[in-house]
């Protein structure tokens, strides 16, 4: 058990290792210009250890907020609220923290980042089997069928819109604090508009 813990640990620091240096790399030169065997050469591994772990270049992005996949469907599971009372609370208390997921954050890292999610095609196509999984994991734990699935990706969608605007005015060169009023009325007029439009969840 020690030994399995103990690979299972490398393996996560090595998905983590690779990740970072692509992102480092990619920030630097741009993702087009950076190629798998660069980015395995910096980590002084062989392009086939790195596809083991990444099987296509825009993971190697992607790793960076693949944990947010099941986001959504973990704070309905494990709240006792309705399912959109808990998904406000958590989206503005994420709002508060100026979490990154949200949009409303300031640090230079965090806005590269973002830009270069949002501004490269091939990972914008990507990122769509991302907001995908989102929905899945949301409608399974929403009942599963039908009607939880539309519910899924009409909350999913509000989430992303919601954090796409922060970060849109905020890289734009509008002061955080500035936006963060604004923000936190935009997401109260969402779930309400969410509330009103799935009854069945509020």
């Amino acid at each position: 058990m020690n030994d399995l813990g103990l690979r299972q640990r490398k393996k996560h620091r090595m998905y983590e290792t690779l990740s970072e240096i692509a992102i480092r790399l990619f920030l630097e030169k741009g993702f087009d210009a950076v190629s798998v065997a660069e980015i395995a050469a910096a980590a002084e591994i062989s392009k086939p250890t790195l596809f083991r772990y990444f099987p296509a270049k825009e993971d190697l992005v992607l790793h960076r907020i693949s944990d947010h996949e099941d986001e959504a469907a973990r704070v309905v599971a494990e709240s006792d609220e309705p399912p959109l009372a808990a998904l406000r609370r958590h989206f503005l208390e994420g709002l508060e923290r100026d979490d990154p997921v949200t949009g409303l954050n300031d640090h230079p890292q965090v806005l590269a980042f973002h830009s270069l999610l949002y501004g490269t095609p091939a990972l914008v196509a990507r990122a769509h089997g991302h907001l995908e999984r989102q929905e899945t994991a949301l409608a399974e734990v929403l009942g599963g069928d039908l009607d939880a699935q539309l519910a899924a990706g009409q909350i999913i969608a509000v989430r992303r819109i919601l954090a796409m605007e922060n970060w849109r005015r905020i890289s734009a060169g509008e002061r955080l604090e500035d936006v963060r009023g604004d923000a936190v009325a935009a997401a109260e007029r969402a779930f309400g508009m969410l509330a009103a439009a799935l009854p069945r969840l509020s």
